[in-house]
């Protein structure tokens, strides 16, 4: 490992319990700084509704450190937008943000328009499909925002258990995202959970960010993030455990597909390779081929778009 890297170890990742509720509370007052929780949602009615109420008790009516609650529904055909609403979000569905832009299927997408709808000087995304979910995972990644003026962007990290092993979730990060980082963007290597979906940043750098629209939004915004703000604007805070519904072996080929097209893309801006994947299933007559676009479109920082900045503007 890089001494860079040990270094930025020993005073970029932290736990939740080095940053009180109070002090971080106390610090959001003394800045100013606004904080917005958003939700990207897909068919999560069993679990949506439980991560807005507990994130609303704890944070908004109890201590009043987040501002909004922002749950963007990419489609879903169950009733996670009337889940969320009855628990205290807000509720935007996807295609009723810039509309003069057709919207893609992928959470890179959900996550980029998010920015045109919420007002927080600071942003926290949050999965829809946690389990036993905790508040500690908001106050945890927002808390260095608040307290570390230098800090832009904040990782959550967590043990994942997978079928009752600890430590065996997290399967595309280990097969494909860490040793990506590893050996092109080595300065990354100390990060437990890149592909985690827990994450907060400050909207001055996100807005300056190009989104992959799909799965690979998250790798993607950790390179150029690093890029753009240097190593030690990046944090990771420990937030216990994560439980969350597990993808399908295939599902995870796609991911880890979409994943290695977004580095690529890093590694090599214009060289173009066959943005596919072909899976197999066993059919009746035997293996069968299912090919499967990877995603590959990404959307222009959000600086850029006229709409948002006539919103700054007004």
């Amino acid at each position: 490992m890089l001494e860079e890297v040990e270094r930025w170890l020993a005073t970029r990742s932290w736990s939740v319990t080095d940053r009180p509720l109070h002090r971080i509370l106390a610090a959001k007052q003394r800045t100013g700084q606004t904080i917005s929780v958003v939700l990207p949602a897909l068919n999560e009615e069993e679990t949506v509704g439980d991560i807005v109420a507990v994130i609303r008790h704890d944070l908004v009516e109890q201590v009043p450190l987040v501002d909004e609650i922002v749950v963007v529904d990419s489609g879903s055909t169950d009733r996670t937008s009337e889940v969320a609403a009855a628990a205290g979000a807000r509720v935007v569905h996807r295609d009723a943000i810039l509309p003069r832009i057709p919207a893609v299927p992928g959470k890179g997408e959900v996550l980029w328009r998010s920015l045109l709808i919420t007002s927080g000087d600071i942003l926290c995304f949050i999965d829809a499909d946690l389990k036993d979910f905790s508040s500690e995972f908001v106050s945890g990644i927002v808390g260095p925002l608040l307290t570390e003026p230098e800090v832009d962007l904040v990782k959550g990290m967590y043990d994942r258990p997978l079928g009752g092993a600890a430590g065996q979730g997290g399967r595309v990060t280990e097969l494909m995202a860490r040793p990506l980082l590893n050996m092109h963007w080595p300065q990354l290597a100390g990060f437990v959970q890149p592909l985690g979906g827990e994450y907060a940043a400050r909207r001055s750098l996100l807005e300056q960010l190009p989104f992959p629209v799909g799965y690979g939004v998250e790798l993607g915004m950790l390179v150029d993030a690093l890029h753009l703000a240097g190593l030690d604007a990046l944090a990771q805070v420990d937030v216990g455990v994560r439980k969350h519904r597990h993808q399908d072996g295939q599902a995870l080929g796609r991911m880890a597909a979409a994943i290695y097209r977004t580095a690529q893309l890093r590694l090599a801006r214009g060289h173009l390779v066959r943005p596919s994947l072909t899976q197999f299933e066993r059919g009746e007559k035997g293996f069968e081929p299912r090919t499967h676009s990877v995603d590959a479109e990404e959307r222009p920082p959000m600086a850029e778009i006229a709409e948002y900045a006539a919103r700054r503007v007004a």
